[in-house]
């Protein structure tokens, strides 16, 4: 398979049919793909909603927590249970457009395999409160210029990676947010590309503004630390086993 995409979702039930009919109208016809639904221990009817599509679709899939872990973790949970070669993660409340999806996709399965290739969704046009924007711009100058990331817009949903160097990446709670600058600890590389970013229609956000402030300062030191205990070692091409390199070579007879 070549591509699943990962949604994490939280009391997401009234956005998942649109957002999976978007999704297949962006992506039918196109390439071999799933839908990977993470539901972090909904409340609503959102594993409901999700079943339900699924009868019909068998590239619908569904995954739940027992309770709330995050959307670093329900992330995490289905980077380990996608069958695609890439990844593209998406917000599950309709703000990310699912017709940016061929786009990255198409940057990141196009890149050589090393070094990786992060391909990350940038939002010129925020359709957010103005109170989150305004923290979101000082977060985003703060972390950039302390991580030396060089994006933008760490906190877009929308990212497509090769699945095998997503999980390479070092985990940790809220990790999803530091993604660009543990790419580039691994020693591989980000490109940010322009992406639409819409308005929520239905339901409410599951983060609060200066609750997700404080964890950001808490997390920005944690990979700041990360990024000066982290080494990539030079690999040189692999030598022979010393039995192979020491073995006499035998001299053969010609045959009478």
């Amino acid at each position: 398979m070549e591509l699943s995409v990962v949604i994490p979702v939280r009391n997401e039930a009234p956005n998942i049919a649109p957002l999976v009919g978007e999704i297949r109208a962006a992506l039918d016809g196109r390439y071999d793909y799933e839908i990977l639904y993470v539901d972090d221990g909904s409340t609503d009817g959102t594993a409901a909603s999700v079943k339900a599509l699924a009868r019909g679709l068998p590239r619908l899939r569904l995954l739940r927590h027992a309770r709330s872990h995050g959307q670093s973790a329900a992330i995490r949970t289905g980077l380990k249970a996608a069958r695609g070669q890439f990844i593209a993660t998406l917000d599950g409340d309709g703000q990310n457009d699912p017709a940016d999806i061929p786009q990255l996709f198409e940057m990141a399965r196009t890149a050589p395999r090393d070094p990786p290739l992060l391909v990350a969704g940038l939002r010129l046009k925020r359709r957010d409160t103005a109170a989150k924007r305004v923290v979101s711009r000082v977060a985003n100058g703060i972390r950039a210029r302390l991580l030396g990331d060089a994006t933008v817009d760490t906190g877009c949903g929308l990212k497509v990676m090769r699945r095998d160097a997503m999980l390479d990446l070092p985990f940790f709670d809220h990790y999803h947010r530091f993604l660009p600058a543990l790419v580039l600890r691994s020693g591989g590389r980000v490109v940010s590309v322009p992406v639409n970013h819409r308005p929520r229609h239905s339901g409410r956000s599951n983060y609060g503004v200066f609750d997700r402030l404080w964890v950001g300062i808490v997390d920005l030191l944690g990979v700041m630390w990360l990024q000066r205990r982290g080494s990539r070692p030079e690999l040189l091409a692999e030598e022979p086993a010393a039995e192979e390199a020491s073995a006499p070579q035998r001299l053969h007879s010609p045959v009478p």
